[in-house]
């Protein structure tokens, strides 16, 4: 394990659970735009899969991000992450490396982080590092394309929209190609998973061995709550998503806590 492995692990607390109750994090909502189209998420509100504690629904202007990082920084002295998650794709808005970049120069020492769809990590890679980004969360739902066809309505790559198997594959592929090359970098990564009843709740198991095989260090299942397309489809019971995490604890880490974590 590296220094840098090291001190993630001893004051993130998406990434160890036991360092929550000395340390927390700053969501910085500087992203705006999105480039998939998920079944489960209603634009008219915070994506499901990156609701969190004192989500921000407002975007932050990056040229209004360091005032607001002291000032936050001022009142918690707990904060040893600054990430970011939303509202919309932080990899689809050059907003997110315009805020990070001020939030490296000012305060190199704390962990950066974001969160992806995984969609343009590969090609992202390059200016997060640049940035300080040391830990990766990508939401990953399914690696079998027509399971994921069932998730996703559309996914928008080089200004090509793509649907159906061909968009789930697209996104599946660089999403693995994202995380293998993060693992490169030296970034830790975690993958978000929204346990889906009835869509993908049979396929977690291939999802976990897909996801450690191309680097990832924890996973994180995240509850459904019936919105948008889905809204008819039950919500994930807390029985359900611990009965899930018990069995794929041998095959990749769990996180512990049972609420949407953002980095």
């Amino acid at each position: 394990m590296t220094s840098d492995e090291k001190v993630i692990l001893s004051q993130h607390p998406c990434f160890n659970h036991k360092v929550s109750r000395w340390f927390t994090r700053l969501h910085l909502p500087v992203a705006t735009c999105c480039n998939i189209r998920c079944r489960y998420c209603s634009r008219e509100y915070d994506c499901v899969n990156e609701n969190r504690p004192g989500v921000a629904s407002r975007p932050l202007p990056p040229r209004h991000v360091l005032k607001s990082v002291y000032n936050i920084l001022s009142q918690d002295e707990r904060i040893r992450v600054i990430g970011v998650a939303g509202p919309g794709e932080p990899l689809a808005s050059n907003e997110t490396i315009d805020a990070l970049k001020r939030v490296h120069e000012r305060y190199p020492h704390i962990i950066k982080c974001v969160s992806t769809n995984g969609l343009m990590l590969e090609d992202s890679i390059d200016q997060l590092e640049s940035v300080g980004v040391k830990t990766i969360t990508v939401t990953v739902n399914a690696v079998d394309p027509i399971i994921g066809s069932k998730i996703y309505s559309a996914v928008f790559y080089n200004n090509k929209p793509y649907q159906g198997i061909a968009g789930a594959k697209l996104l599946l592929n660089k999403q693995l190609a994202g995380i293998r090359e993060a693992r490169k970098r030296g970034m830790l990564v975690k993958v978000n998973t929204v346990l889906i009843p009835g869509i993908n709740h049979h396929h977690l198991n291939q999802v976990a061995i897909a996801v450690k095989e191309a680097g990832a260090f924890i996973m994180n299942l995240v509850p459904f709550f019936p919105q948008a397309e889905f809204t008819l489809l039950p919500a994930t019971s807390d029985g359900v998503l611990d009965g899930a995490k018990h069995e794929l604890e041998p095959i990749i880490r769990q996180t512990k806590q049972n609420y949407q974590c953002f980095c």
